[in-house]
């Protein structure tokens, strides 16, 4: 987006695209009120006060549209900081696209992508945190990712990173005075409290930095790969855990031959369960393909949940199986299926082996194996004001930030002079300020904002 673009007048509709029975379009822009006014009948919008509804016709004389409510919001007080419309019509794709090429013919132009968000940063409505977690928000599939992109949103995160900046410019900016009088031995910048406040932050970085485990959890679930010997009941147990027919079921070994996924929400987590082929030696070119994602799915997954099916598989062979799960280094959970057709001697067997009982077919124990799976991801619920890291390139940020105070802790250790000192703190205030938006570049934001609706 070039420079002087950013005073154009943008429209999009805000709303999803297809039929529907309202819609609302924006328009964002100096000239937002005045180009709806050319073409609403009702009110003189230009002469109405910020946050007021208004009922009318748009369109022209000779071409009436749609009756519509307009909302007006006047600069600095809208979404934008900027003169903003709301429009507000009939959800027809005809209306729709007819009200915008009107407002199009009268000096307004379409959105880019996250175009709206991109402004209410760059006119200081918020940082680029904040502006990232309005992407969450509305992305959000669970109650949990709501509230954390909440939290983010009204500013909990970026206050802390502000905080940590507010104390390492302080340090900074006393090492620099150093420097200019450096043919004298002050020392204004005490290396005790420098290096106390180094620690402290670091402690602070280091929630931050073990959040992002739980936080991409929340925002992006959990890939669960359900696995298993042909016929142990994975599509069954699939099926369960969906409750609808969402996999083929059949007594044929090899009846599934590709991944099928499919999600569910468990205790306000999302989890991306995968049905997928029976691990086995096989001569059916097909099936080894199947045979073959299964594995590579099982290296990729967050969380395994193995099936036997104990009416066909002894003891030993549990325990082979077991034995090469548990390379893989990921969390499983063991699950004997078909219990009711299970020998009593291997039940026995088992009972001590931390396996989970069920039966597919009719769902029984299908409750217990739910908790279970909550309790080996141990995600907690998020809460009011909770700070968790749930972007990645927060975490690269704050990763690098942690390095570069770490450089300082060696530099106070082994005397090194102010101006080093003075480079590496420079460079942690560097990264945080990437964080929150007061260190950027076009292309960074463009990347970011790209990834957003067009009408947002």
């Amino acid at each position: 987006m070039q420079a002087a673009s950013r005073h154009d007048t943008i429209v999009a509709l805000a709303t999803p695209q297809g039929v529907s029975a309202l819609a609302i379009i924006r328009l964002s822009g100096a000239d937002a009120i005045s180009i709806t006014g050319k073409v609403f009948k009702g009110r003189k919008l230009e002469d109405q006060p910020s946050h007021t509804v208004h009922l009318g016709t748009i369109g022209t004389p000779e071409r009436p549209i749609d009756e519509v409510l307009v909302t007006i919001f006047k600069e600095p007080n809208s979404f934008t900081r900027e003169n903003s419309i709301e429009l507000s019509c009939h959800g027809s794709p005809v209306i729709i696209r007819e009200i915008i090429k009107l407002f199009l013919s009268h000096g307004a132009r379409l959105a880019e992508p996250g175009e709206f968000t991109r402004r209410a940063f760059l006119n200081g409505r918020f940082d680029l945190a904040q502006a990232e977690a309005v992407a969450d928000l509305i992305h959000a599939e669970t109650d949990n990712a709501r509230q954390a992109a909440l939290n983010q949103m009204r500013g909990g995160f970026s206050q802390q990173i502000k905080h940590l900046r507010e104390e390492l410019i302080h340090f900074a900016s006393l090492i620099e005075l150093e420097l200019d009088f450096g043919e004298e031995d002050v020392e204004f910048a005490k290396r005790n409290d420098l290096r106390n406040l180094i620690l402290k932050i670091q402690s602070y970085l280091n929630d931050l930095i073990a959040s992002f485990d739980q936080g991409r959890v929340i925002k992006n679930g959990i890939p669960t790969v359900i696995a298993g010997k042909p016929n142990a009941g994975k599509s069954t147990l699939l099926n369960a855990l969906l409750n609808e027919e969402k996999a083929i079921v059949s007594d044929i070994p090899g009846t599934t031959r590709d991944v099928i996924e499919d999600e569910i929400t468990l205790g306000g987590i999302t989890f991306r369960f995968m049905d997928t082929a029976g691990l086995r030696d096989t001569s059916d070119a097909i099936e080894a393909i199947g045979v073959s994602r299964t594995r590579e799915s099982m290296k990729k997954a967050s969380l395994i949940l193995y099936l036997w099916d104990l009416s066909q598989t002894s003891f030993s062979e549990i325990q082979q199986e077991e034995t090469q799960l548990a390379t893989l280094g990921i969390p499983y959970l063991k699950i004997g299926n078909k219990k009711d057709k299970a020998p009593a001697a291997l039940l026995e067997q088992l009972k001590d082996q931390s396996f989970i009982f069920i039966s597919a077919a009719t769902k029984e124990n299908l409750e217990q194996l739910k908790e279970s799976i909550l309790a080996t991801v141990g995600v907690k619920e998020v809460k009011q004001g909770d700070v968790l890291v749930t972007n990645l390139r927060h975490y690269q940020k704050l990763t690098e930030t942690h390095a570069a105070l770490s450089r300082v802790l060696e530099g106070l250790d082994n005397g090194i002079t102010g101006d080093f000192l003075a480079m590496d703190i420079r460079q942690s205030l560097h990264h945080l300020g990437e964080i929150t938006g007061q260190i950027t570049s076009e292309d960074l934001l463009a990347n970011i904002f790209s990834k957003f609706c067009i009408g947002k």
